[in-house]
């Protein structure tokens, strides 16, 4: 690549895993972004998984992988792409593994000083230490997909034999009441907190991406010390990742402390996506923030310092 002004790049939607749907809905926004870019050349292309060779093939300067899920995000397609040694927006393997691996971020988060709820991990026969109210959920999927609030001592039993059906293991969280707030970084710079409020309690893939009575508040109310803490925490977690480019890092945030939750290294870009918003609300579009991400990516394959612009 030898022209940052002129760059071909291939936009990867779709894949194997159940937010398939969604990862159409956030490439074909993504890609039409990038078409409106003056000196981009977008290349669509649906997928169900794809190999290093397959990549090679699109002769792209850059790939964007739009992709959710424990083979989008998770390692599995940026470990073809290394392979290949295609320029690529977003994190490498071992990022991806790890973020999708709620256990292994928890662990993280917790040797870095950064609190998050208290946990226990599941399989077949495991004695359960927590007691009601807990989340139980599987430790690497996406969306809230198999995400249970279990209120009860027979909820619990109820959706954990429901899991197990599934999941070999599954992640027991002790639930903390507090304001739900995501953190979207962009390069190395946080953007403006958002507050998630869904109508009926639950931010669950429905309320995420089909209902409209989701309320968002950016940059909400929050006394300065908490507000500085998300900032803080999600680099401090993002650097220990080894994240790049883009993700978004989730807490619930009680009268004292944000608790982290989860990280996302390929966060959505549907109409309803939490950091495309954050991002319009600080002053950048849906074209400047894509096209930011593929410049990124390529100054990074030639070498250069990869910071926002």
């Amino acid at each position: 690549m030898k022209d940052l002004d002129r760059i071909r790049v291939a936009v990867l939607m779709g894949g194997p895993d159940e937010e398939h749907e969604v990862s159409l809905a956030s490439g074909s926004a993504v890609a039409a972004a990038l078409a409106r870019v003056d000196g981009i050349e977008v290349e669509s292309r649906v997928i169900d998984t794809i190999d290093a060779e397959a990549l090679l093939r699109l002769e792209a300067d850059v790939i964007f992988p739009v992709l959710h899920g424990p083979w989008g995000e998770g390692g599995g397609i940026q470990r073809e792409l290394e392979q290949a040694g295609v320029p690529f927006v977003g994190s490498g393997t071992r990022a991806s593994a790890i973020a999708m691996d709620k256990v292994r971020t928890k662990e993280l988060a917790a040797e870095l000083g950064v609190a998050t709820p208290a946990w226990q991990v599941l399989e077949h026969g495991t004695e359960r230490a927590l007691a009601a109210p807990a989340v139980l959920k599987p430790p690497a999927q996406g969306s809230s997909i198999d995400l249970f609030i279990c209120r009860s001592e027979d909820q619990l039993k109820h959706h954990r034999a429901q899991l197990h059906r599934s999941y070999e293991t599954v992640l027991a969280e002790a639930c903390i009441t507090g304001r739900e707030v995501t953190v979207g970084v962009v390069g190395d710079a946080t953007l403006p907190l958002v507050e998630i409020i869904p109508a009926d309690g639950f931010y669950d893939y429905d309320a995420k991406y089909n209902r409209d009575d989701t309320e968002y508040r950016v940059d909400p109310d929050l006394p300065d010390l908490l507000t500085e803490a998300c900032r803080c925490n999600a680099l401090a977690i993002g650097r220990a990742l080894g994240c790049r480019d883009l993700y978004r890092v989730d807490f619930i945030v009680d009268e004292q402390l944000p608790w982290m939750l989860e990280v996302n290294t390929m966060p959505g870009f549907t109409d309803h996506s939490l950091l495309p918003m954050a991002a319009r609300a600080g002053g950048q579009s849906m074209e400047s923030l894509c096209h930011d991400l593929v410049r990124m990516a390529a100054t990074r394959a030639m070498g250069e310092p990869t910071t926002r612009r």
